[in-house]
C-alpha cells in the first residue's frame, strides 16, 4: 500500500509539472500564477530545478522576486549550480529576491557565488537588506553567528503587554518566527523570554518584565555550530537567541537552522571516518574527487610501509614456517573490523553528547571487555579449524590468541584515540576507519609474530 501511495503521488506531481510547463510555454500567466502560488515552497523548488533555462526566464517574467524569494530559501546546490541560475536572471532581479530571502538563507547562496556577482548583488539591493547580510556575512560559517538570522522580533521589559502586542504585530511579518518573544533590556541586553503563548494570555496592564522568564538559555556569536545543535536538541527548542560578549542580542537561530547543521555535520563525519577530507558532491569530476582523497590516502601509504617494513623484519619467521601468512589477513582483518566498530560507537556517543567525563572510563572497559569476550569467541573457532585442518594445536594457539590480544587491542584503540582527541580540541571523526584499521594492522602483526617467534620451537 505505501508502494501505490508513493507511486500514485509521484504520478500527480509529474501531471502537475506537465499542467505548469504548458503554462509556462503558453504565456498562460494567470492560470500559472494560481497554480503554482498554492503548491508548498519546497514544491516549488521541485519544479523550479526540473525545469530549463528557457522556461526559468519566463518564470521570472511570471512572478516578482519576493515570491520567487520563498521557494529560493529551500534551494541547497553547489556553486556552480548557483553561478549558472544567477548567469541566466537579471542582476537587479536576482539582488532583489536574495534580499526578500531570509537573510541566513541569502549569506549561504552569496557565499557561493563569485566576487564579482556578489558585489554586484550588495550594491543593487535594498541598503537595509545589504547591510543584515554584510553584518551576517563577517560571521565564521560554521559558527552561531554564521548560521543565525537577524529576523527576529524583541520586546523591551518596560513595555506593557498591550505594547508588546502591538509591536509584535508590527514586527512579526519580517520575522522567521514569534513562537518566542525575547526580552531586552534598555540596552539591548537579553534579560528574559516569554512564549507566544505566555503573551497572548497575559493581563494587557502588566508588565513584560514582571511576567518574563529572566533565566534563558543563550548562545554566543563563537560558538560551534555543533554544539548549539546539541543544545538545541536537550532543551528542545524551537528557536534559540545568540547573543555577543557583551550579552546584546544579535541574532536568533530556528530549528530547520540546525536541521540543516545536523545534516551536514554527519555528512562530514562519514566522509571523515571513510578517510575522506570533505563531503564529495556526486557531480564531481575524477581528477577533483582524487585531489580530496590523496591527503588521506598517501599518510596510510607511509602507514602502510610500516607493515611492510615489519614483514620484512620477519621474513626469517615466515620462511621458516610458511604457514603462518595465511592467518595474517584473518588477524589484521578481524582486528581492524572491531576496532572501526569501537570508533564509530565512540565518534557518535561525542558527537550526540551522550558521552559525559564521567562515563569515558565505563566506555573503555566495556569496550576493551567486548573485545575480550568477542576474541575469545572467534579465537576458539579459529582454534578449532585449524586443529582439524593442520593437526597443530600449537599454531592453533599462537593464531587464536594472537586473534583475542589484537581484537582486545582494537577495540580499546578505537575507542581510547576519539576520545583523546576530542579531549584536546581535535575532531574525533579524523580517527577514521582507514587510520584506525592501518594502526591495528601494525599492531596485529607485531602482536602476531612475536608470539610466533616465541614458540617458533615448537611448530618446527
Amino acid at each position: 500500500m505505501a508502494e501505490l501511495a508513493e507511486f500514485n503521488e509521484n504520478a500527480d506531481e509529474m501531471v502537475m509539472h506537465r499542467t505548469l510547463r504548458s503554462m509556462l510555454k503558453d504565456d498562460n500567466i494567470d492560470d500559472f500564477r494560481k497554480e503554482f502560488l498554492a503548491l508548498h515552497s519546497y514544491e516549488q523548488s521541485e519544479f523550479y530545478l526540473e525545469i530549463g533555462d528557457d522556461e526559468r526566464t519566463r518564470l521570472y517574467h511570471f512572478l516578482d522576486p519576493e515570491e520567487v524569494s520563498d521557494f529560493f530559501d529551500n534551494l541547497e546546490l553547489e556553486a556552480d549550480e548557483f553561478e549558472e541560475i544567477f548567469d541566466g536572471m537579471d542582476a537587479r532581479y536576482a539582488a532583489h529576491m536574495l534580499g526578500a530571502m531570509q537573510y541566513d538563507n541569502a549569506v549561504d547562496i552569496l557565499n557561493e557565488v563569485s566576487r564579482e556577482k556578489l558585489t554586484s548583488f550588495l550594491t543593487l539591493m535594498d541598503r537595509e537588506d545589504a547591510r543584515e547580510i554584510r553584518t551576517l556575512m563577517n560571521y565564521e560559517e560554521d559558527t552561531a553567528g554564521g548560521i543565525m538570522t537577524t529576523e527576529f522580533v524583541s520586546v523591551t521589559s518596560l513595555m506593557t503587554v498591550r505594547e508588546a502586542m502591538r509591536h509584535l504585530k508590527e514586527k512579526a511579518p519580517g520575522s522567521e518566527t514569534i513562537y518566542y518573544v525575547f526580552v531586552v533590556d534598555e540596552e539591548r541586553r537579553l534579560a528574559g523570554i516569554m512564549s507566544l503563548r505566555e503573551l497572548i494570555i497575559a493581563d494587557d496592564d502588566e508588565y513584560i518584565g514582571d511576567i518574563m522568564t529572566d533565566r534563558v538559555v543563550s548562545v554566543r556569536v563563537s560558538d560551534d555550530q555543533e554544539d548549539v545543535a546539541q543544545i538545541m536538541r536537550d532543551y528542545d527548542f524551537l528557536a534559540v537567541p545568540v547573543v555577543d560578549y557583551q550579552d546584546h542580542l544579535v541574532g536568533i537561530i530556528t530549528a530547520d537552522d540546525i536541521m540543516d547543521v545536523i545534516h551536514e555535520e554527519a555528512g562530514e563525519d562519514y566522509s571523515r571516518l571513510a578517510g575522506m577530507s570533505e563531503i564529495e558532491p556526486t557531480t564531481d569530476s575524477s581528477v577533483s574527487t582524487a585531489k580530496k582523497r590523496l591527503p588521506w590516502l598517501v599518510g596510510l601509504t607511509f602507514m602502510g610501509m610500516i607493515t611492510a617494513t615489519m614483514l620484512t623484519t620477519f621474513e626469517d619467521t615466515l620462511a621458516q614456517v610458511a604457514i603462518l601468512g595465511a592467518f595474517i589477513p584473518i588477524i589484521g582483518g578481524m582486528a581492524g573490523n572491531t576496532g572501526t566498530q569501537s570508533l564509530a560507537v565512540a565518534v557518535r556517543g561525542i558527537a550526540t553528547g551522550e558521552i559525559q567525563e564521567a562515563s569515558k572510563v565505563k566506555l573503555a572497559l566495556r569496550e576493551m571487555g567486548s573485545g575480550v569476550i568477542t576474541g575469545v569467541v572467534c579465537g576458539a573457532v579459529l582454534f578449532t579449524i585449524i586443529v582439524l585442518m593442520y593437526q597443530s594445536p600449537v599454531l592453533g594457539m599462537i593464531v587464536s590468541a594472537s586473534l583475542m590480544i589484537a581484537m582486545t587491542l582494537a577495540t580499546l584503540l578505537g575507542t581510547l584515540v576519539p576520545l583523546a582527541m576530542a579531549r584536546v580540541g581535535i575532531d574525533p571523526a579524523v580517527a577514521s576507519g582507514p587510520f584506525i584499521t592501518t594502526a591495528n594492522d601494525i599492531i596485529s602483526l607485531l602482536i602476531y609474530f612475536s608470539l610466533a617467534n616465541t614458540f617458533m620451537s615448537y611448530l618446527i
